[in-house]
């Protein structure tokens, strides 16, 4: 072997070595590789609310039964908010009232339903001495018809129009969160609130032997011709807040996702939301009220496909 020829198989060796090096953390680092981790991050509501309950237990959830996912909660004004949320990439699963959706030519193309979980009712609550016994009694009152945001507000202001309330001045609106409009009542700065959501609402509770809830039932037509079936009358009967029993007006809450979430995340996200249900609701009774039959009822969303297939697979 000649002196010239070194060099060349000295670079050969370096180059077979350097190529098995690469290959070989190519090989470990796939071996060592974990799985990627997925977000999800759930639009709720008020901190004193259904939603936010429900979807804190449903989060903490998703984090002890499904290892590669990691959970949020967010706080948000509720309904219209999350469901702009869930439409812009702002969350993967937004809680919402139905009739949100009911408008503007449908729902947005970009959203599916996991389940519709329970009904919201509307209450509208004043303090115990108020004068106030019907709608129209809120004529010339302050009144807070829900935060910014709020699926509360958007079922308000259709109710203020189809009782012909809703022109400036006949009502001094406020736009209060829940949070807000609890302290507001009792510091008599305002007359009356708004809000809509499961039984019981916690904070309303509070005003146990304070405050009175209006009926609304009577409205319930005018608000299903004008704006469709969403609608309906259900009772709110003394056991829950202790104050006189009441009807009003109810609308179906949705579990609302992304229409591209993938099917096998859309499907363990629903397994999860039934068959852990009783964890639901302990942290709140208004998700008792998830029903196999029923959770298949999320007009106008349609069940996203890896929805359906849960609910197909343990099809009564």
């Amino acid at each position: 072997m000649t002196p010239q020829t070194r060099p060349h198989r000295r670079a050969v060796s370096r180059r077979a070595v350097l190529t098995g090096t690469v290959a070989l953390l190519m090989i470990t680092g796939c071996a060592r590789k974990t799985p990627e981790h997925r977000r999800i991050r759930i639009a709720t509501g008020s901190p004193t609310a259904v939603y936010y309950a429900v979807g804190t237990a449903l989060a903490g959830l998703i984090e002890q039964e499904m290892p590669d996912v990691d959970a949020q909660v967010l706080v948000t004004a509720a309904s219209a908010e999350n469901v702009e949320l869930v439409s812009t990439d702002g969350a993967e699963i937004g809680f919402t009232q139905a009739d949100i959706l009911v408008s503007g030519g449908g729902p947005p193309p970009e959203l599916a339903a996991l389940a519709r979980v329970y009904d919201d009712l509307l209450h509208l609550v004043v303090r115990a001495d108020s004068p106030i016994r019907t709608l129209e009694d809120l004529k010339g009152k302050r009144v807070s018809v829900g935060a910014r945001g709020s699926g509360t507000v958007v079922t308000v202001g259709r109710l203020l129009s189809v009782a012909r309330m809703s022109a400036a001045g006949v009502v001094d609106q406020k736009e209060l969160n829940l949070d807000e409009s609890l302290l507001a009542l009792s510091r008599k700065e305002i007359d009356a609130f708004f809000f809509s959501g499961g039984l019981p609402v916690e904070g309303i509770k509070q005003f146990r032997g304070q405050a009175r809830i209006v009926d609304l039932s009577k409205s319930a037509g005018d608000l299903r011709s004008a704006y469709g079936d969403v609608y309906e009358v259900r009772a709110v009967p003394t056991s829950v807040y202790q104050m006189p029993a009441v009807a009003t007006i109810a609308v179906p809450n949705l579990l609302v996702v992304p229409a591209s979430m993938p099917d096998d995340l859309a499907y363990d996200l629903t397994r999860l939301l039934m068959e852990r249900r009783d964890v639901l609701a302990a942290a709140h009774p208004a998700a008792e009220r998830l029903d196999i039959r029923s959770a298949i009822a999320t007009l106008p969303v349609p069940l996203h496909p890896g929805a359906a297939r849960y609910f197909q697979s343990v099809k009564p």
